[in-house]
């Protein structure tokens, strides 16, 4: 179990805006919109659309706020993980281990964001299933969840590690906030379920609405066989991005 004394410092969190802004607008060309739907203060968790090692990093230099993404802990090794570590992220484990839930919730509760990607692994974008993790986020903590679009960091039939080259335009939309809630009487795991499913359909419907206003379309998936990622995703609540 996590423990307030283990969550990233304040100042994690602004050392390494910098560093996003230049990814987003020197290496890259962003084009960042909705931002005028995050709350400019309280709990928000950013919930985006995963097709790309970029996705974490270019949603993290896009937003008006800083936030503490979830990251898997394989990832926390070496320079990257220094990294990683110095500028609050959060490892998970994807066996199954909420301790990074709980880190996340504690971040909540202290008026910070959080970032995840609830799809869990790279793939189409088209986020149709995502994790309870979110859901289990949002109804504990009553934050504020924002929908969030990424688009172009994978294009066409791009290998999925492929990183695109400099000046390519990227696109961070940022959709309406919604909020989930527990209501009387309805059993806990129901409760997630239907919240996981509120978040899932806000995202699918945000993303297919930045793909009709950009003209970005999403990347091409090939067909799931019996031994593919898709195939046997799991439903780990705690599924994080799987890069930064």
């Amino acid at each position: 179990m996590a423990t307030k004394q283990q969550l990233p410092a304040e100042w994690t969190r602004y050392w390494s805006r910098p560093v996003g802004w230049v990814l987003d607008h020197v290496i890259y060309r962003t084009v960042v919109s909705g931002k005028r739907h995050v709350p400019a203060a309280g709990p928000v968790i950013f919930a985006a659309n995963h097709i790309s090692f970029l996705d974490g990093p270019v949603m993290f230099g896009a937003s008006p706020r800083p936030m503490h993404i979830l990251v898997k802990k394989e990832m926390f090794k070496g320079f990257l993980g220094r990294v990683l570590k110095g500028s609050g992220q959060i490892p998970v484990d994807r066996a199954g281990d909420r301790r990074a839930l709980h880190v996340g919730k504690y971040l909540l509760d202290a008026g910070r964001c959080v970032g995840i990607l609830p799809e869990g692994t790279r793939g189409s974008g088209a986020a149709e299933s995502i994790s309870n993790g979110v859901a289990w986020l949002a109804i504990n903590s009553g934050a504020t969840v924002i929908p969030v679009a990424v688009l172009g960091t994978r294009q066409g039939e791009e290998h999925r590690d492929h990183i695109p080259k400099p000046r390519r335009k990227l696109y961070v939309s940022f959709g309406q906030p919604l909020t989930v809630q527990r209501r009387k009487g309805e059993p806990g795991r129901a409760s997630m379920d239907r919240a996981a499913a509120e978040i899932r359909d806000a995202l699918a419907e945000h993303v297919q609405d930045a793909i009709r206003t950009t003209g970005q379309d999403l990347p091409q998936e090939p067909a799931p066989g019996p031994n593919s990622p898709q195939h046997h995703q799991t439903a780990v609540a705690g599924t994080p991005a799987d890069h930064h």
